[in-house]
This record gives C-alpha cells, sequence and structure tokens, in this order.
C-alpha cells in the first residue's frame, strides 16, 4: 500500500522541499506539493506536512496570515477528520494560528536566532509520530527559528501535561519555552506541532539520523493499519 502524503508551501517556505525529500526518502514515494492558493487538498490522503520557513514573510505574526490561507482551511478540515498533520516550525506556528493546536509561539529569549542542534527528550512515546523511540530518550535535531518560544496559561500546560500531548521537551534551554516544551499534540493525537526539524537529521550525511524514527513512525502505523 503506497503512503500518499502532501507538503502545504505557501510564499516564503523555505524547508518545503526538505520535508518533501524525507517523506520520499523514507516512504518511497513523492508527496504531491500543494500550494497555499488551492482550496483543496489532493484525495485520500495519509499525511500533510506543513514546513518550517517564513511564510508571507512572517508580516502581522509568524504563521498568522498563512493559517488564513485558502489551503489551509482544507488542512484543518482533514486534521478534524483525522488525517495525521505534522507542523514543523513555522508550521507548528501556522498550526496554532489555526486553532489546530493549543497556545502561541513568541520571540525566542534573548531575543535571537537559534540555528544549532539541540537535544530533544521524546516525552511521550505512544503517539503516531513517537511511537519508533522511547520515553525519556534524548535525540538530537536541529533547530532554526527565532520565534520557537512556546507560550500556553498554566492551565492549559497543565492540561497538555497531564494528557500526555507533550511529545518532546528540550533538554538543555533553548529559545524560553514555557515547562522546555518543544513539541505539543492535539487533544485526538493526529496533529503534532514541534520547532525542531526531524526532516534535517534522516541521514549520516546530515550528522545524525535521530528524526528519521518519526516519519518511519508516522508512516509504518499508516500503511500497516
Amino acid at each position: 500500500m503506497a503512503f500518499n502524503s502532501a507538503v502545504i508551501t505557501f510564499p516564503g517556505s523555505n524547508c518545503d522541499r526538505d520535508m518533501a525529500v524525507a517523506l520520499e526518502k523514507v516512504s518511497g514515494t513523492a508527496p504531491h506539493r500543494v500550494w497555499h492558493g488551492d482550496s483543496a487538498l489532493p484525495e485520500r490522503l495519509d499525511f500533510i506536512a506543513v514546513p518550517g520557513g517564513f511564510s508571507y514573510g512572517d508580516y502581522l505574526r509568524c504563521g498568522a496570515i498563512a493559517s488564513r490561507s485558502p489551503i489551509m482551511q482544507a488542512v484543518v478540515a482533514a486534521a478534524e477528520r483525522g488525517v495525521p498533520v505534522l507542523g514543523v516550525c513555522n508550521g507548528f506556528q501556522v498550526l496554532t494560528e489555526s486553532g489546530l493546536l493549543p497556545g502561541a509561539l513568541l520571540r525566542n529569549s534573548g531575543i535571537r536566532f537559534v540555528c544549532r542542534e539541540v537535544g530533544l527528550e521524546v516525552v511521550n512515546a505512544q503517539s503516531l509520530f513517537t511511537a519508533a523511540y522511547e520515553a525519556g530518550q534524548v535525540i538530537r535535531v536541529p533547530v532554526a527559528h527565532h520565534d520557537g518560544n512556546y507560550y500556553a496559561d498554566d492551565a492549559t500546560l497543565d492540561r497538555l501535561e497531564g494528557e500526555g500531548r507533550v511529545a518532546f521537551r528540550y533538554a538543555e534551554e533553548v529559545n524560553g519555552s514555557a515547562r522546555g516544551i518543544a513539541g505539543v499534540l492535539n487533544d485526538a493525537g493526529n496533529v503534532l506541532g514541534m520547532m525542531p526539524h526531524p526532516e534535517r537529521a534522516i541521514e549520516t550525511t546530515h550528522g545524525g539520523t535521530d528524526g528519521r524514527a518519526l516519519f518511519e513512525s508516522a508512516i509504518k502505523g499508516l500503511v500497516g493499519a
């Protein structure tokens, strides 16, 4: 059974090709490339990826304009039907602005761009996206962001942690994120937003392969289901 995926591209996206290459290398099937101005997604999708970059130049707020683009109405509807959606970096910002995930991504503490490999603790190893990891495992994945400081009020943070919806936590100080949160799931578990870039860590030539298991987990879980 072929893995049917799609990568969304906005004006200013610069990680969409990285995401498409990662999905093709791991699944063996090239994803559909979907433009922000499209109003519909390809049929019978197994997986949707919202990639990193600087959609619409990060005007207003990072991800704010992209969240109102025509294609995002279709992405939200697909997510509500249960289609898995992965948002990375700017994609995470777009998902919070779209209401698919709680919280917001604020300017990094220290007001500077952070671009380096970081330690990332796997908090929830039972989701579709993380089942190939072990709970408590620390992986190494690159980050590259200026607005990755995750914020939510204490009640929301308590709920996320209590419901097992914190997928990843920084194993070191990176950007000031509340409780070190680097990635969160929606309540149904089919939407994951994360600031680090797993698509940049799937081959040894990248310097490490710790991100590959995220894609392998999702593909195995969906194709084998």
